[in-house]
């Protein structure tokens, strides 16, 4: 079962303002990004369900962080179905994080307690996904939706929406002061900040100094 409860991850996002989002087959690959953004002042991590097997992946990043990175709060995203849901609960996911509004995937989670962020793309999926039980709602993909003056148009009316945007985020000053002041709770970030040269090139030492520099900007406009 979940280590952290819905209340916690979403403190979590809130004092972090940083979800990084990443899927990699190779679980020593993941286990070495995860422990770089960890050092880096990350607390919460999305990894993404994606590939064949990614579950089992999923299950031993997750007792690697249980013992070694006691903080990290481990969620999955990408998930589109009730199923799925059940699977990775099963396996002590923390959160779920769809990219899609699905209200048999709110029923699982909140059965067990548990967080669950679903996409949207308008006001009324933003204001259905809060009657569901959403805390944290993501927008997604975030870019494309509207960017920043969509999440400060939907503040007008919702000034209680905790928002998260996936997709089109960019660890720079300028983007992330467009987010933030424009209401955002935190952000998802995925190939912009682990990026595939990181990878590759085993850059790790590179992305926790990546990561922390980005938080500090983030931590401006908080």
């Amino acid at each position: 079962m979940s280590r952290f409860s819905r209340i916690e991850v979403a403190m979590a996002m809130k004092k972090t303002g940083l979800v990084p989002v990443f899927y990699h087959a190779d679980i020593e690959v993941c286990k070495k990004i995860v422990k770089s953004c960890y050092d880096g002042g990350v607390r919460v991590f999305e990894f993404t369900n994606r590939g064949d097997f990614a579950h089992e992946v999923f299950g031993e990043l997750n007792k690697y962080c249980r013992e070694h990175l006691p903080e990290m709060i481990l969620g999955v995203g990408s998930v589109i179905d009730a199923g799925t849901t059940s699977l990775y609960l099963q396996l002590g996911a923390n959160f779920i994080v769809s990219p899609v509004l699905k209200e048999e995937m709110a029923k699982v989670c909140n059965r067990r307690k548990v967080a669950w962020s679903p996409g949207c793309g308008s006001l009324t999926e933003i204001g259905l996904a809060e009657e569901l039980g959403a805390e944290v709602v993501k927008i997604f993909p975030g870019s494309q939706v509207g960017g920043p003056s969509f999440v400060k148009a939907v503040k007008g009316p919702f000034p209680w929406c905790s928002i998260m945007p996936t997709g089109g985020v960019e660890p720079t000053d300028e983007n992330l002061k467009a987010w933030f002041q424009a209401g955002v709770i935190c952000v998802g970030m995925g190939s912009k900040l682990l990026t595939s040269d990181i990878v590759k090139e085993e850059k790790y030492e590179q992305l926790t100094n990546k990561v922390a520099g980005t938080l500090e900007i983030i931590k401006k406009y908080q």
